[in-house]
């Protein structure tokens, strides 16, 4: 990491001096920026409240993650990227600073008020507008097109505190009107970190696949989201699911929430075997539901076959573009029967029932999960997740004033 210093922001030099003494506190952040060519700056900053919009909160970050999205974001591999950019889209903090304005007052979305200590979670889509043609008649919010998403389609600023605009970072800047959680006291911030990103994913596409009572489901896929999207098929009635993937010590903490049935593609390389496995499994049935979560185009023609006749496929993990792939729609759409679905982002809905789903199952092996890093350690996290060296990555920033 590259580090930059400096004791104040330049908005708050050029400040007169009677505006550092009134209303206004100073905090010390220390935050993580990306660059284009992926290079990560370690900034050191004071920052001042003061520059708040009404409406506005101020976290104190506790947790953010280390996810896929953020090592496709080392390699540019999104387009709609405005770098700089601080990255961690999913995060937990307490809340420091409040700034009510007008109203007087900021509430959760239970319409709660939101107070100084409260240790919360947020959407990170913020800007949707419920104004156009996506939102209101294709209802169709996450492709909305002024939907912008913290840590990822938010530029930063680190010298201004209005810029903190990911959890990478000291504090996190919530701006108005940005969709706010309060943990449960039953749910330990690290423990809803565990379900990370991958929830609200898991849980969209589930809900896209429709999963019935005593259905069979394969999840193509041994990372966060086919973790959870295995247990959120298990939790919609599923009564069986099978989880193929690598490497195998993904699959090991797969198998310590019980998930039993793993196929993986290390040890059964050659994809008519891994059909033939689903098919033993399944006791020649293949499955009712096949959701992909791999990322990679070649599952995608392996899913199909993998679902039985008049079955659903559900594609969620092509979330950047890797290239194509060649399928026979005469057999794996058409004769098949096959119903195909896409699924792409979250809205708060999934969000919000997935802190309702990790507060219900608190009590899993979610310590096997993730692993976490000092702020500092970044890039050693961010390398760590790009090599499949750990199953999940936490940045625990160091407390500061």
């Amino acid at each position: 990491l590259v580090v930059a210093s400096q004791r104040l922001s330049p908005a708050m030099a050029a400040l007169p001096l009677h505006h550092h003494q009134v209303d206004l506190q100073i905090i010390q952040n220390q935050c993580v920026l990306m660059e284009k060519d992926g290079s990560l700056h370690f900034h050191c900053c004071g920052l001042s409240t003061r520059d708040m919009l009404p409406g506005s909160v101020l976290l104190r970050t506790l947790f953010s993650e280390v996810c896929g999205t953020d090592v496709h974001l080392s390699h540019g591999r999104l387009n709609t990227v405005p770098y700089p950019v601080i990255p961690g889209h999913v995060s937990v903090g307490e809340v420091h600073t409040i700034s009510s304005g007008t109203a007087g007052v900021v509430l959760d979305v239970e319409g709660t008020p939101i107070r100084r200590g409260d240790v919360v979670t947020f959407l990170d889509v913020i800007e949707t507008c419920h104004n156009c043609v996506a939102c209101l008649v294709d209802k169709q919010t996450t492709r909305c097109p002024k939907r912008r998403v913290l840590g990822i389609t938010c530029r930063a600023d680190a010298s201004n505190i209005c810029g903190l605009l990911g959890g990478w970072s000291s504090f996190i800047y919530l701006p108005p009107n940005t969709k706010i959680v309060k943990l449960p006291p039953s749910l330990p911030p690290q423990v809803f970190m565990s379900g990370g990103c991958g929830l609200p994913t898991a849980l969209h596409a589930v809900d896209r696949a429709s999963i019935r009572l005593m259905d069979r489901v394969v999840i193509q896929g041994s990372g966060p989201v086919g973790l959870m999207a295995a247990l959120l098929a298990r939790a919609s009635g599923a009564l069986q699911v099978i989880v193929i993937g690598a490497p195998a010590h993904r699959l090991g903490v797969i198998k310590k929430f019980d998930i039993t049935d793993t196929i993986n593609i290390e040890d059964c390389r050659i994809a008519a075997e891994r059909l033939e496995l689903v098919m033993k499994l399944t006791g020649g049935r293949l499955a009712d539901v096949v959701i992909e979560a791999t990322g990679r185009p070649e599952a995608v023609a392996e899913g199909m076959e993998l679902c039985r006749d008049g079955g659903t496929y559900v594609v969620v993990g092509q979330y950047t573009n890797n290239g194509s792939v060649d399928i026979n729609p005469h057999f794996l759409i058409n004769q098949k029967h096959l119903t195909i679905k896409g699924c792409w982002g979250s809205d708060f809905s999934h969000f919000y029932r997935g802190v309702q789903f990790m507060a219900y199952s608190s009590h899993l092996p979610w310590d096997s999960v993730g692993r976490v890093y000092e702020l500092k350690d970044a890039q050693e996290a961010l390398t760590a997740v790009e090599k499949l060296e750990i199953f999940k990555a936490l940045l625990r920033p160091q407390r500061s004033k």
